[in-house]
């Protein structure tokens, strides 16, 4: 799959879009303050996300994910 740069705009949009979609209007604007208002560092939270699954556990959590959402 390639990857395509968005423009910041775009990517913004598209982020607004999907954070709504998944958590709603409400929850969509909690979470960005949090972002905020924690200094969140998303680099630094990425590192320790999947530090104590094996690859075959992530796959089957990404392959369970796309079948929840696309059947």
């Amino acid at each position: 799959m390639e990857t395509i740069i968005k423009s910041e705009n775009a990517l913004r949009v598209e982020g607004m879009r999907l954070l709504i979609e998944g958590l709603g209007t409400v929850n969509a604007e909690r979470f960005i303050n949090c972002l905020k208002s924690d200094h969140f560092d998303y680099t630094e939270w990425q590192k320790g996300l999947w530090k104590n699954r094996t690859l075959e556990e992530i796959h089957q959590a990404a392959a369970d994910y796309f079948n929840e959402k696309h059947g």
